[in-house]
């Protein structure tokens, strides 16, 4: 069980990390080539706020020797629940509100990935 919550908390760090550090890099580039504004809105944030966090995940799967089926599973289960709701939100909802839903739908598909592959990620030796 150790093994499971220490890779499931490396997975929450990796995803904060990929968000922060992607998100600074768009709006810079959004800037360098005049259009500051054009990440603004709740869809557009939300959306890419999710692919910073998947793109770094996979990578840090990647890097860490996963298999390419389960950096699959993981990356669906990060966004499935949390793009099937993006119809949802689509100007009925705060922007604060559909990152908060965001990021809990991504936790929570990210854990239903894991225990359906509960004992590779209970494993220290992958």
């Amino acid at each position: 069980m150790l093994w499971f919550a220490r890779h499931y908390v490396e997975m929450v760090a990796v995803m904060l990390v990929g968000m922060v550090a992607l998100g600074r890099l768009e709006s810079l580039l959004a800037s360098a080539i005049g259009r500051p504004h054009a990440l603004v809105g709740t869809t557009v944030s939300a959306l890419l706020m999710a692919a910073n966090m998947t793109v770094v995940v996979a990578a840090w799967m990647r890097l860490r020797g996963y298999r390419l089926r389960l950096i699959g599973e993981m990356v669906a289960g990060m966004n499935v629940g949390f793009l099937a709701m993006v119809p949802l939100w689509i100007g009925t909802t705060s922007h604060h509100t559909a990152m908060m839903a965001g990021h809990e739908l991504m936790f929570l598909g990210m854990l239903v990935a894991m225990l359906a592959r509960r004992q590779h990620y209970s494993d220290h030796r992958q």
